[in-house]
């Protein structure tokens, strides 16, 4: 007997052993069939994630939609008039003559209206910064604005030499107003964000970097401006001229002016924003502005041995303050007022910090010679009249 209950007992065990088994397979199965809540917010969470992704904005698009709003575009007008030819005038007699000097043939020598385009953005109560070979000549100027109106604007003022101007739109704010930056804070290698209006295309965005700072024009073969410019590869396109150059904040730290084309294509050039700012005062105040020169071009040489740069007088204006003062050609200047001068935008800098009319002390090295002399700058209009 005590055998036979003890078979029943372990069979009865196993019986209740496979029954649990045989639950416990019907529950997975209950799992697979009928997913439980926890499961099914497991499976939702990375649809907001992926929403979460999508929705983040690139710097890019962050600093075009701080500033795209106070980005214009400016539309020119030029009325040429009809040229006078005498009657008898043989210029017309051989159509090389017209092809050679762009002369206009009888036919075609009518009173016409010239239109052109450029970029321009807002930077004060209706006060719009661009580039004075946008708006030079013109007799008529329309700024458009990016929610499609389209308002007359009147110069204020334009800087020929730094090639930047002041309109005034004729009408009511409040106006969109870009933020302007420091340029002397930017570095090479920093992002650089092109805006502008290209065959008036709004808001037109490029990217790149800023390649180098403080090129002088006289090395793009530009002897007329009086620029050190920002150079950049972020596309400018035409109609992109006045336009704003922005950094990753979307603060303005140039103005879009040049593009080399030709050999080198691809270089594009902006106007430091903390010059612009300066001519702007002057252009809003007076109207104009003063440019103190001494009448020199300078050459920047890199010393091997000092391993220094020497900035030389490469040619020197006639009748000029410089020439006045005793300056020479092939002198090399050491120190100008209190700056020891390092390259030729020192130069530059404590001449303009100057101002006309008052004496400036200036230390060159002439053959081994160390010499002083004092001069007093002028403006350059005066130095063009000579």
């Amino acid at each position: 007997m005590c055998i036979k209950s003890l078979e029943e007992h372990k069979k009865s065990k196993l019986k209740r052993y496979i029954q649990k088994i045989l639950l416990l397979a019907s529950l997975i199965t209950v799992g697979i069939t009928c997913p439980a809540k926890v499961i099914s917010q497991q499976v939702s969470k990375p649809k907001i994630n992926e929403f979460n992704l999508y929705s983040n904005k690139s710097f890019i698009t962050k600093a075009v939609e701080r500033t795209g709003a106070a980005v214009v575009t400016i539309d020119t007008q030029r009325y040429i008039k009809k040229r006078k030819f005498p009657r008898n005038s043989q210029i017309f007699l051989d159509p090389y003559f017209e092809r050679f000097f762009g002369l206009d043939l009888p036919d075609n020598n009518r009173p016409r209206i010239e239109q052109s385009q450029g970029s321009g953005f807002i930077f004060a109560d209706g006060l719009v910064m661009t580039n004075a070979h946008v708006v030079n000549g013109s007799d008529k100027v329309v700024v458009g604005l990016t929610n499609g109106k389209k308002l007359n604007a009147k110069l204020i003022g334009q800087d020929f030499f730094t090639d930047l101007a002041v309109l005034k739109i004729e009408g009511k704010g409040p106006w969109p107003k870009a933020q302007l930056g420091d340029s002397s804070k930017i570095k090479v290698g920093d992002w650089a964000i092109a805006v502008g209006n290209p065959f008036g295309l709004e808001n037109t965005v490029t990217l790149g970097i800023i390649s180098n700072l403080n090129r002088n024009v006289t090395q793009l073969g530009i002897y007329d401006k009086k620029l050190e410019l920002i150079q950049t590869d972020a596309a400018i396109n035409p109609g992109n001229s006045g336009g704003p150059l922005l950094n990753s904040y979307g603060e303005v730290i140039g103005i879009n002016t040049l593009i080399r084309s030709g050999p080198g294509a691809g270089l594009s050039f902006a106007i430091p924003i903390n010059k612009a700012k300066e001519i702007a005062r002057q252009l809003i105040k007076n109207g104009k502005v003063i440019h103190p020169m001494i009448g020199i071009s300078l050459i920047e040489e890199s010393n091997s041995e000092t391993k220094d740069n020497v900035i030389k007088v490469g040619y020197v204006v006639p009748n000029s303050p410089a020439e006045k003062s005793g300056i020479e050609i092939g002198d090399i200047l050491i120190k100008v007022g209190s700056k020891d001068i390092q390259t030729a935008s020192d130069v530059i800098e404590q001449i303009s910090k100057n101002g006309i009319n008052i004496q400036v002390n200036i230390l060159l090295k002439r053959r081994n010679k160390f010499i002083k002399l004092k001069v007093i700058p002028t403006d350059i209009t005066n130095l063009q009249n000579n």
